[in-house]
């Protein structure tokens, strides 16, 4: 799910610091900006950890930017896997069975290795991916 991120620029002695605004008090940062999405994702689980409260909507950038509270810095979307997130769910997880080739799961069960997810938010996030092309 696409959440909003106010980006507070570093410079060269200063890390880049990150509000996440719909996890009120989330805050990370990062040396490089490429590594903001994942250090997010981590703020993020750890935010919610024990918590078993519902999953916010993310609020739309329009709204935040007329937001005086954060000026001086930039947006960032930042695609959060909420399947890793202890939170309550509207939507209720099933079990099913599928079939795939063997070969086809192990590539599947690699590239959700690489990018820190479950097989099962993996495949989740493929088929909204898909879904919305």
């Amino acid at each position: 799910m696409l959440y909003p991120v106010y980006v507070h620029p570093g410079d060269a002695t200063h890390s880049h610091g990150v509000e996440v605004p719909d996890f009120p008090g989330c805050f990370s940062a990062a040396d490089d900006l490429q590594d903001l999405p994942r250090m997010v994702q981590e703020a993020i689980e750890v935010w919610c950890a024990g918590e078993g409260m519902d999953l916010p909507v993310p609020t739309t950038l329009e709204e935040l930017a007329t937001n005086s509270d954060f000026a001086g810095g930039m947006w960032m979307l930042v695609d959060v896997d909420v399947s890793r997130l202890d939170v309550r769910s509207s939507q209720k997880s099933v079990r099913l069975n599928i079939s795939l080739p063997e070969g086809l799961l192990h590539d599947i069960d690699e590239a959700a290795r690489a990018s820190g997810a479950t097989r099962s938010g993996f495949l989740a996030k493929a088929a909204r991916q898909a879904m919305s092309a």
